[in-house]
């Protein structure tokens, strides 16, 4: 924000503070807890408008009478100031954490912190732009689950391996706390784990129309740029794709308007690997994965984490349904594993860096292990923008951008062989914007399939109150689970998991709750329902398998560019019909499993999915296959007529699963990456 705009919001709060006090205490107004502007809402405002000044409009519609219950600008307001009011104390409000109080939430475990925290995480092998080499045996594009593994596999096979990383090193503090500016919060910032909105736009087409959006909007389809990528703060749901994951097409048939297609290999072949990914990153679970899993030739590394009273009332009503029930694996430590300590259960789990580095990714194990060998480092705040070839089109290196001291700055860096695996989104963006003479529409793209078949995960579920407290207030949240609808439902095309939430922030909770309409927006009715139904609530939420369609796609930008004169990811088209009516069985479920527990009030998910899927569980661009015109990649990942260029993230993903997709990322990486060991360079 330019200092002239900081002025002019600055004069135009103080110059309204009255009226600005009342609106404020309209939304939230005071009782035995503090009013919200009691609890500080003014200064939330001035620290908001700092941010996004581009808001100031907005509250100054309100503040000039745009202040009727269904005005659209007093109900973005009523949002923002119930946001504050319920969010952390360094946000500028919260009265000392009195909201939390009154809900009855505390981000600390039920028994209190064991150590202090936050633990400080080990200094990674930082490169300064200035001291790149010029030439490496590997450059691998990203530092996520497949980003780590391809670093970890080459580095320890004795290559000299740079992991380029956009994002930075954040310490644990900056990225445990803020429940504004974390990945599962939509509130309308950008996240801490970054980009930031400034010059990092995205483009996306509604109908006839084109927005630019940034990475606080929802349809930027954010995956977390920092080093680790989204495993530093995912919820580590660590679950196999099936048998019949494996074989979408051949068990249901093609849907008309769907790409739904086959893997090129099935669950017996990567059942190693996932095993392998099991215990080398870690894994807490039961004995079962439920009636839709393949056989196993291992059991998990770590037992479940300890559950509590949810799971016991879910495991009652699950038996009263005749549905069977399984422990989520979560890639989280229930017993010190690899010299790193237990999950301790505090309340800020998914979205957030553990504060005792119980939780397992990228960062605290196969980046750890690539770092060790001495062979590896990573060069941080720092994008390839093309991907380099010669005259004969064989990939010689890449073109890098980044900026240090506040300048920008460009460096061409020769390699023998480069792994792509910067999510589904910039893994295309990059083969697309690498154009030679040969390849003129990108690398890998000479039969338009890069960029094409992009999936994520839409999700079915339900919220539910109940007469009797029934969150037991111990994360990560989710402890039980049903498969039983992954398959086998009369007349769907797959289907998906059902499980208790994570546990959720006060702020999110009311933005459940609100949502669902069982919680008044706004005045002492709203605040009364929250201090009586935040932990008289439950949500039981499932992704489902998508069936793909090429339309939904990545494409880059022409027309607009990012700081650095890159053009931008450009999405368009949409889910197919059939993933919404998986959605609205998932939700139907959901829904009969939390009445069978004893919510008397309960809330379905629907409605109409708009636009294209991809946020953190972005898959399916670069789709792997046998057949160069209908996939990107080969069976191990390698780029069709590029031997030395593969791809290790989801974008190979043929299909998506009914479950979190990460498992099958680290273990599809890790074949990959072995079968790029075994070969020649």
């Amino acid at each position: 924000m330019t200092e002239q705009a900081t002025t002019v919001s600055q004069a135009f709060l103080l110059a309204n503070a009255d009226r600005l006090r009342a609106l404020v205490d309209r939304v939230v107004p005071a009782d035995e807890y503090p009013s919200a502007s009691g609890a500080g809402a003014l200064d939330f405002l001035a620290t908001v408008l700092a941010e996004r000044p581009e808001w100031l409009d907005r509250v100054r519609a309100v503040v000039g009478g745009a202040d009727t219950e269904d005005d659209p600008d007093w109900v973005w307001f009523v949002e923002l100031v119930a946001t504050g009011y319920y969010a952390d104390a360094a946000n500028g409000g919260n009265a000392g954490e009195r909201s939390w109080d009154m809900v009855g939430w505390s981000p600390e475990p039920p028994s209190g912190w064991s150590v202090p925290v936050p633990v400080a995480t080990a200094p990674p092998v930082v490169v300064h732009p200035a001291d790149l080499a010029a030439r490496y045996d590997a450059v691998v594009v990203g530092s996520g689950a497949g980003g780590g593994v391809a670093a970890c596999g080459l580095a320890e096979s004795g290559r000299r391996v740079l992991v380029v990383e956009a994002g930075r090193w954040p310490g644990t503090a900056e990225l445990s706390r803020d429940h504004l500016r974390n990945p599962r919060s939509t509130f309308g910032f950008a996240p801490r784990t970054g980009p930031s909105d400034a010059g990092n736009p995205r483009t996306v087409s509604e109908g006839r129309t084109q927005l630019v959006i940034g990475p606080s909007s929802s349809a930027w389809h954010a995956n977390a740029m920092t080093a680790g990528g989204g495993t530093r703060v995912y919820g580590a749901q660590a679950w196999r794709f099936g048998p019949l994951d494996f074989a979408m097409a051949s068990t249901y048939g093609v849907p008309e308007g769907s790409s739904l297609a086959d893997w090129p290999f099935g669950y017996d072949e990567l059942e190693p690997w996932y095993e392998r990914a099991e215990w080398e990153v870690g894994v807490s679970c039961g004995e079962s994965d439920g009636p839709w899993a393949g056989p196993r030739g291992r059991g998990f590394p770590m037992p479940p984490i300890p559950s509590g009273a949810a799971r016991e009332r879910l495991a009652r009503a699950a038996d009263v349904l005749g549905v069977s029930t399984v422990h989520v694996p979560l890639l989280v430590n229930s017993v010190p594993y690899l010299g790193r300590r237990a999950c301790e259960q505090c309340g800020t789990c998914v979205g957030f860096a553990c504060p005792v580095d119980a939780k397992n990714g990228s960062q605290n194990t196969v980046l750890t292990r690539a770092f060790a060998t001495g062979n590896a480092s990573v060069l941080l705040g720092s994008r390839v923008s093309r991907l380099r070839t010669d005259s004969a089109g064989r990939v010689v290196g890449v073109t890098i951008v980044g900026t240090e001291d506040g300048r920008d700055w460009t460096a061409d860096v020769d390699a023998a062989e480069v792994v792509v695996a910067a999510g589904a989104v910039e893994s295309a963006r990059l083969l697309l914007n690498s154009r030679s003479d040969r390849e003129p529409d990108g690398i890998g793209n000479s039969t338009d399939q890069v960029g094409r078949h992009l999936q994520g995960h839409v999700y079915g579920g339900a919220m539910g109150v109940f007469d009797d407290v029934v969150d037991d207030g111990l994360g990560p949240g989710p402890s039980i689970a049903t498969t039983d609808f992954r398959h086998g439902v009369a007349g769907q095309v797959g289907g998906g998991i059902l499980a208790n939430e994570f546990i959720a922030t006060p702020a999110n909770t009311r933005q459940y709750l609100v949502g669902t309409g069982l919680v008044p927006r706004s005045g002492l009715e709203g605040k009364h329902a929250m201090r009586d139904l935040a932990r008289r609530s439950m949500r039981i939420m499932g992704p489902v398998q998508e069936v793909t369609t090429a339309d939904a796609r990545v494409r880059v930008d022409p027309t607009v560019t990012d700081r650095y004169g890159v053009p931008v990811p450009w999405f368009s088209g949409g889910v197919h019909a059939e993933d919404v009516r998986a959605r609205d069985h998932t939700s139907a479920r959901s829904a009969d499993w939390l009445r069978a527990a004893g919510a008397v009030r309960v809330a379905e998910l629907r409605g109409p999915v708009r636009g294209t899927s991809g946020g953190q569980h972005q898959a399916g661009t670069l789709r792997m296959g046998t057949d160069p015109a209908h996939s990107v990649v080969d069976p191990v990942g390698r780029v069709w007529g590029h031997d030395n260029l593969r791809v290790a993230d989801g974008s190979v993903h043929v299909t998506n699963g009914g479950v979190n997709p990460v498992l099958t990322i680290f273990a599809t990486a890790m074949r990959a990456i072995d079968a790029m060991v075994r070969s020649t360079p």
